[in-house]
C-alpha cells in the first residue's frame, strides 16, 4: 500500500494542500500551532473515517469555509484508487473513485494507517477510557468492520441509557434493551480478545530491547463483572450470556444511577511491568516504552495480517522520547520500509529516519512550502 498523492481543502487551519508524498518519508517541520498536526489529522480522518482528535465533526472545517474535504490517491495490490471525505453541515460523506461509498467495508478497501502522538504516550498513567480508545484504534485498524460493530454497541448503550434515566422501568423493556446490548457487547468483547491475543506477545518482545529493565512487561485485556467465565474460551453466544447476566444482576444499581455500569465502555486494559501495576511503578521513561512496545507490535502485526505495512503517521513524538529511544523508533522506522509522515519542532531529532528521497515541507500559518531540500544541518525549519 502507497499513498500517491494527497489533497486537503478547508480542514481546521489548512486552506489548500496538495502534494505527493515520498514513498519513504514525508516531514512536515514548524513551529507549535502552525497546522502540522492538522495535516496528520487531515490524513488520518481520510484513512479511518474518525477525528485523530475528540470533538465535533464540524470543527474539522476551516472557520468561514462551507465544507471540508481530503482526498487520497492511492496503490493497492497493484492498483490506484482513489478515496475522499467531505464534511459539511456536521455531516460526514465518504467517496470511492469519485461515487459515493456503498458501505464502510468498501471505502476502507485495504488502508490502513497507524497514528502515534504525544497523547499515546501518557496512556499508560492515563485513566480507563484513554486505554481503552488507545485499544480500539489498534483493533480497528486490525479489523475494519470495527468501527461499524463499535458503533452498534454505542447506539444501544445509549438507548438503554436512556431508558434507565426514565424512571420506572418495566422489565420486560429492560430485558429486551440488554438482549440488544449484550449481543453488540459481545462482538466487541471477541474483536478486543483477538487483537490483544495477536498483539501482546509482540509487544511484550519489544519492550525487552528497549524497557532497560529485566522485569517482564504484560498487556492484557479482561472484562470486568462476568463472573467466572472463562474469557479467553468463551465463543461469542457464551460472551453475551455472559452480560446479559452481568447487566440482570446490576439492575436495581443502573436504575438508582442513570446509567449502565457493565460492559466494554466500562473495561480497561492491564498494563503490568513485573506483576505490578505499570500505571503505579514504573517510570516515566518505562511508561513510554510501554506504549512504544504497543505501537511496534501493531505496525508488525498489521503487516503479518494483510501482507503490506499500514501508513504511519508520527506526531512530535521525538520530541517527548529520550535521545536512546528516539534513535530506536527512527532507525525502526528507516529499516521498516514503511510509507511515513513525521512532524517535528527540530529536524534534528527525526533525521535519522529521512532518506535520500525524503520530502521535506515547512508548515506555517496553515500555509504549507514545499523546499524540496533537507533542511540544514542545525535542524532549523527549512526556507
Amino acid at each position: 500500500m502507497r499513498l500517491l498523492a494527497l489533497h486537503v481543502q478547508d480542514f481546521r487551519n489548512l486552506g489548500q494542500v496538495s502534494l505527493s508524498p515520498s514513498p519513504h518519508a514525508t516531514i512536515a517541520v514548524g513551529q507549535n500551532g502552525q497546522g502540522k498536526t492538522n495535516l496528520l489529522e487531515a490524513l488520518y480522518f481520510l484513512a479511518t473515517l474518525k477525528p485523530l482528535r475528540a470533538g465535533r465533526l464540524s470543527e474539522l472545517v476551516r472557520w468561514g469555509a462551507p465544507a471540508a474535504r481530503v482526498m487520497g490517491r492511492f496503490l493497492l495490490k497493484g492498483a490506484e484508487r482513489e478515496i475522499s471525505v467531505e464534511v459539511s453541515g456536521g455531516v460526514r460523506q465518504s467517496f470511492v473513485d469519485g461515487k459515493k461509498a456503498p458501505s464502510l467495508e468498501e471505502y476502507f478497501g485495504g488502508v490502513s494507517v497507524v497514528a502515534f502522538t504525544p497523547d499515546d504516550l501518557e496512556v499508560v498513567k492515563g485513566g480507563p477510557d484513554s486505554r481503552r480508545g488507545f485499544l480500539d484504534r489498534a483493533v480497528f485498524n486490525r479489523f475494519p468492520a470495527f468501527l461499524r460493530e463499535s458503533r452498534e454497541y454505542a447506539r444501544a448503550l445509549k438507548n438503554r441509557n436512556r431508558l434507565l434515566r426514565t424512571g420506572p422501568v418495566d422489565s420486560v423493556y429492560l430485558e429486551a434493551y440488554d438482549e440488544t446490548l449484550a449481543k453488540a457487547g459481545a462482538r466487541v468483547y471477541a474483536r478486543r480478545r483477538a487483537l490483544m491475543a495477536e498483539l501482546a506477545p509482540r509487544a511484550q518482545a519489544t519492550f525487552a530491547s528497549i524497557g532497560r529493565t529485566p522485569d517482564p512487561a504484560s498487556y492484557g485485556y479482561r472484562p470486568a463483572h462476568l463472573g467466572e467465565l472463562d474469557f479467553a474460551q468463551a465463543d461469542e453466544a457464551a460472551l453475551a450470556n455472559a452480560l446479559r447476566e452481568a447487566l440482570a444482576s446490576r439492575s436495581r444499581r443502573d436504575l438508582e444511577r442513570g446509567f449502565t455500569s457493565v460492559g466494554p465502555h466500562a473495561d480497561d486494559v492491564s498494563v503490568t511491568l513485573g506483576s505490578r501495576s505499570a500505571r503505579a511503578y514504573a517510570s516515566q521513561g518505562q511508561q513510554r516504552a510501554l506504549v512504544l512496545g504497543w505501537k511496534i507490535a501493531e505496525i508488525e502485526n498489521l503487516e503479518a495480517a494483510t501482507g503490506f505495512l499500514p501508513l504511519l503517521l508520527l506526531d512530535d513524538v521525538s520530541s517527548e522520547l529520550d535521545p536512546e529511544r528516539n534513535a530506536y523508533l527512527m532507525r525502526y522506522l528507516a529499516e521498516s520500509g514503511a510509507q511515513v509522515f513525521l512532524t517535528t519542532t527540530d529536524a534534528g531529532l527525526v533525521r535519522a529516519a529521512a532518506a535520500q528521497d525524503t520530502l521535506w515541507m515547512g508548515v506555517r500559518s496553515g500555509e504549507v512550502s514545499l523546499p524540496g531540500l533537507p533542511p540544514p544541518p542545525d535542524g532549523g525549519e527549512p526556507g
